[in-house]
């Protein structure tokens, strides 16, 4: 392949003068810089293209495709690939953990389960952001998805506008469950021992002038409000700001949808309450597996 010199010589001639000869010379087409330099990546995509990261790939693929576990030769095969290519590349997926080898067969490896693991983590959680952005639309007022794991409340999605905006956390959602109906809804749903030992590490205070005074309080308000009904607050834990929570429980975890409105609109919290029940009775079985986001 010829070389293009890419700085442009200095001319010693008219640039459009044909040199001069004895030799009668046939006319002939310049040809641009351009054309004669190797074709850029939009001529040749391939080009930029990693030819052992491909084969890598096609590996991974058709090992995939065989639950029971596949031999060299026949990946070999399958893809199209020299043997010796095969080995080299197969030995590589292995040490690196996306393959592991048992008896001469090939399998998917540890590092590759996690990768297909984190996609369908990722796909679950863009369910769970789709439904509550349709939530918050269609009923105008922030959606929240919130789980109890390992101890702990975790607020996990929150959507919300700016003419809707979600309850600011001035106080660590965490340790302040008691105070809000998030939290106070999860601890509904947890057994006595549990719920005893989360107010243990976090215990009832009040925050604002209508936080529940005391442990005793709130327990006696958890017991009557009953395990999967919804509930409400007034001011627990932000001034100017009415919540309520819905239980959700799929299996052993303990999950809520909540919503917030400002207080003057606070005749609206049972309507919007009931209207998030119906979209949420519409959803509950794909909202049931991506309950673990």
């Amino acid at each position: 392949m010829a070389t293009v010199d890419t700085a442009p010589p200095t001319p010693t001639h008219h640039p459009l003068e044909q040199p001069r000869s004895s030799v009668p010379q046939v006319p002939r087409q310049t040809t641009p810089a351009s054309e004669a330099a190797p074709a850029s990546s939009e001529q040749l995509p391939s080009a930029t293209l990693i030819g052992s990261v491909q084969r890598a790939m096609r590996l991974l693929e058709c090992v995939a495709g065989h639950a029971y576990g596949a031999p060299a030769k026949q990946l070999a095969r399958e893809t199209g690939l020299a043997l010796p290519t095969a080995y080299h590349l197969l030995r590589t997926l292995v040490h690196e953990g996306y393959l592991r080898r048992d008896k001469g067969l090939f399998f998917l490896g540890e590092a590759a389960v996690r990768l297909s693991s984190t996609s369908a983590q990722q796909k679950r959680r863009s369910t769970m952001v789709d439904a509550l952005a349709q939530w918050r639309d269609a009923i105008g007022v922030p959606v929240y998805y919130a789980q109890y794991r390992d101890g702990e409340i975790e607020v996990m999605c929150v959507s919300d506008t700016p003419g809707n905006p979600a309850v600011h956390e001035w106080a660590d959602f965490r340790e302040t469950g008691h105070a809000h109906a998030i939290g106070q809804c999860l601890l509904s749903q947890l057994d006595e021992e549990a719920r005893r030992d989360h107010l243990s590490r976090h215990p009832v205070r009040a925050i604002t002038p209508y936080t529940v005074p005391d442990r005793h309080s709130l327990l006696r308000r958890l017991d009557q409000a009953g395990r999967m009904a919804p509930v409400t607050e007034r001011q627990e834990y932000a001034l100017g700001a009415v919540c309520a929570a819905i239980p959700i429980t799929v299996g052993t975890t303990a999950a809520t949808m909540a919503l917030s409105l400002p207080l003057h609109q606070a005749d609206r919290l049972p309507s919007a309450v009931c209207q998030l029940q119906v979209e949420i009775g519409r959803l509950l079985g794909s909202l049931a597996l991506s309950i673990s986001i």
